[in-house]
């Protein structure tokens, strides 16, 4: 697929903080503009980004608004989502993707900002970074590719089905994978799915969302799957199954190679990956291969 590719973020450029779904903490927020100016970068932050509406960062249309205004901005070149949280589903839908097609730029976020993620791709075709904004640097400052390693120690590494797959990388959270099924989820064929979630609930619970996933047909074509972090299942099981036997269970039946053991996801020290661009899975090496997300 063509893939649209943001220009790399300089020194001296601006970006912008937003909080499309849920608020952050002040000192949060706080952390991310000194991290993001000891890159060399002019950081401005939405209007809306502190507001609060119950769990959300203020109403839909502020939310929309802080988004559009930073696409439109042509001297903005990043956008920063905040925080994940709930709510970017209200308006993922609603963004202006003409004025992101006119001047596409970098989105970095992840959880719930993968709905945004999945708008931009299926409208736009523009690579993001699923991520935070400590390990998005290099992705968003070299035009190099990333080359990320099965970490051995991680939960997920026991999950491996042999075999080498190339195709564009697109996923994220794995529960809003799910609900976006009939309600925004992009064309996954020929493309290589990367998979994360913290535990909310129980095994039963990953184990709907990825039966869902295949009974809609929609991993029809696909080439293969990337798992990053699960955070809450490491000693975590259900009447003697555990997170590898529900995911062994599922992607086995797929037919298609499957990479554990990516340290990218939710919990503490994250790293990110580029969404959108060609990716090589290597099961039987244990190395995940994306293409720069900026020129």
């Amino acid at each position: 697929m063509r893939v649209v590719l943001p220009r790399r973020v300089g020194a001296g450029d601006r970006v912008r903080l937003v909080s499309p779904a849920s608020f952050p903490g002040e000192e949060d927020l706080a952390e991310s503009v000194r991290t993001l100016e000891s890159w060399g970068l002019v950081v401005e932050v939405g209007e809306h980004a502190m507001d609060r509406h119950g769990y959300m960062a203020g109403r839909d249309e502020d939310r929309l608004a802080d988004l559009d205004d930073a696409y439109r901005d042509p001297g903005v070149r990043a956008v920063f989502a905040t925080r994940g949280g709930a709510g970017a589903y209200r308006i993922a839908d609603d963004l202006d993707f003409a004025a992101v097609r006119a001047d596409p730029k970098p989105l970095v976020g992840f959880s719930d900002i993968t709905n945004l993620h999945l708008a931009l791709w299926r409208h736009c075709r523009v690579a993001g970074i699923h991520g935070s904004v400590p390990s998005a640097r290099s992705l968003l400052m070299e035009s190099e590719p990333t080359v990320l390693h099965r970490d051995e120690q991680a939960l997920t590494a026991a999950v491996r089905m042999p075999g080498v797959a190339r195709g564009n990388l697109v996923g994220g959270h794995l529960g809003t994978l799910a609900w976006s099924v009939g309600v925004g989820l992009p064309d996954l064929d020929g493309a290589i799915l990367f998979l994360e979630a913290p535990r909310a609930v129980g095994l039963g619970h990953v184990d709907r969302q990825l039966t869902q996933l295949m009974r809609s047909g929609s991993l029809r074509g696909l080439r293969g799957v990337a798992l990053g972090r699960f955070p809450g299942f490491e000693d975590y099981s259900d009447r003697e199954w555990t997170l590898l036997d529900v995911l062994r269970d599922r992607l086995g039946t797929l037919g298609v190679p499957v990479l554990g053991g990516i340290d990218v996801g939710h919990g503490d020290n994250t790293l990110s990956v580029p969404l959108g661009p060609l990716a090589e899975l290597d099961a039987d090496a244990g190395v995940l291969t994306v293409g720069p997300a900026v020129r």
